[in-house]
């Protein structure tokens, strides 16, 4: 009988042995690369049960050698295999589970390692096709108002026009890199599109070719960011979700540019920055609304913000002061500007599936700020006066996403713009004075990362003569993000 029993508790001992490096192969094949918490934890407990398994064959000899030196009586040889087939067992069932642990498929972390570099690639395909009805005229070809909500492209004075158009242009691509250096991340960002190309004439002949636009590119460490970002003025992330490039264009802050910025924690989800943004000055003269792009300008934009976060809320509230200047020929004016933005994201509802989302901005020469240069900074024309006559801004919008289900969704907005005009000096007849916009969609995402939504928006744009004109737009969009 012990000879039987002998050989069974060899045979789990040998089956454990030929286990053992099977389970830690994977450990040894990317013994380079860094390990997790979870993988080290588990290489920890193999090497323990090797431990374990060489005790349990040094009391195994030990036995055999007792035997050979003193035969056991069979109680006492009964005992003992049954000792050693219980430890067999037990670490026959440990390594079993480790094996079903180390056969799990860990989650894999987004992008990949260079040395001491991580990598990450991301973007997303879009694909967008609309049908609009301008109520008081019609677009030029290759106007970006046909492929995007822009309130001050929206025709005045004109008959009513339909326009179809499908596109891809705002498919994104992205780039990033993150390196410890002196217990910090040093990282760096690089982003494109191709939306706000403009269109190679009789691009949509055969390839509806497009240049890629450069979007954001900055190097950060610590809490310190120095590249184009978007303007520390205002918060992306709290946009609404949209067919649309941005959604309710005509109330929003919109810009993104060269900046210097420093986040400093304050605690209790307070984080303040502070930043100097590249300074440029957008005017129209008395007759004409063309905005003229001076570049001029002495001083950065100075930007201050505070934001809040916890876990159903963001808030932030920002204020900007800069120099709107023009300057050449001997002649030229500074003005100062100024304004204030506050935004936030409400999440509620099960799941924090429903949020409530907002932006307000009021200022005195800062309109290239809004809605992509909607309003100018100043007028500006020497041949009436050399000075600046500064414009007011009044933007904002609101929205109320609603989450149906785990899948299906739907965004209401609103949004409304401004532009308060001097009365010390004439302006353009069609200069902008006004726009707002109503709109909602339905999105339905049937998978991960696949999303595909259907949206309607009203628009209605004034300008100065008391012109106006109005938009009508349905627009289906399919999105894959990666």
């Amino acid at each position: 009988m012990i000879a039987r029993r002998l050989r069974t508790l060899k045979a789990l001992l040998a089956a454990t042995a030929l286990a053992a490096p099977a389970v830690l192969m994977p450990a040894a094949v990317h013994a380079a690369a860094p390990a997790s918490s979870r993988e080290a934890e588990l290489e920890a407990r193999l090497l323990r049960l090797e431990a374990e398994m060489a005790d349990m064959k040094a009391a195994l000899r030990e036995a055999r050698q007792a035997s050979a030196e003193k035969p056991l009586t069979d109680d006492a040889a009964t005992q003992a295999a049954r000792a050693a087939e219980a430890k067999a067992d037990a670490a026959a069932v440990r390594i079993a589970a480790l094996e079903a642990k180390a056969g799990q498929v860990p989650a894999q972390p987004d992008g990949f390692r260079m040395g001491g570099t991580s990598w990450r690639l991301g973007g997303f395909v879009k694909v967008v096709g609309s049908v609009t009805r301008f109520g008081n005229g019609e677009l030029a070809g290759g106007s970006l108002g046909k492929e995007f909500f822009l309130p001050q492209q929206i025709p005045v004075g004109g008959a009513a026009s339909t326009d179809v158009i499908g596109h891809a242009r705002q498919t994104r691509l992205f780039f990033s890199t993150s390196t410890p250096v002196a217990g910090k991340e040093l990282k760096g960002h690089i982003e494109f599109d191709f939306a706000l190309a403009a269109a190679p004439l009789g691009a949509q002949r055969a390839t509806n070719a497009y240049t890629p636009t450069f979007r954001r590119g900055f190097i950060s460490y610590g809490n310190l960011l120095i590249g184009q970002e978007w303007t520390t003025f205002q918060n992306p992330a709290h946009l609404p979700e949209s067919t649309d490039f941005v959604g309710p264009m005509d109330g929003s802050v919109f810009v993104r540019q060269m900046m210097v910025q420093y986040r400093q924690p304050l605690g209790r989800g307070l984080d303040l920055y502070l930043a100097a943004e590249n300074p440029q000055t957008e005017t129209l003269t008395s007759t004409s609304a063309a905005m003229v792009d001076n570049d001029q300008d002495r001083m950065p934009d100075f930007v201050a913000k505070l934001a809040y976060h916890d876990k159903t809320k963001e808030l932030h509230i920002a204020g900007l002061v800069r120099s709107v200047s023009v300057h050449g020929g001997g002649m030229g004016d500074n003005a100062l500007g100024y304004g204030a933005s506050v935004g936030g994201k409400i999440m509620f509802g099960p799941g924090n599936r429903h949020d409530i989302r907002f932006m307000g901005a009021v200022g005195r020469g800062i309109g290239r700020y809004f809605t992509v240069g909607y309003a100018p900074d100043a007028i500006y024309d020497r041949a009436v006066a050399d000075r600046l006559y500064l414009v007011d801004n009044l933007a904002g919008w609101a929205s109320v996403k609603l989450g149906w289900t785990e899948t299906l969704r739907s965004t209401f907005m609103a949004g409304y713009q401004h532009a308060g005009y001097p009365d010390a000096i004439g302006r353009p007849a069609l200069a902008n004075v006004e726009a707002w916009s109503l709109a909602g969609n339905l999105f339905w995402s049937p998978v991960r990362n696949l999303d595909f939504g259907i949206e309607y928006r009203h628009a209605v744009r004034k300008v100065a003569s008391g012109l106006s004109g109005t938009m009508d737009r349905v627009e289906m969009a399919a999105k894959y993000t990666f």
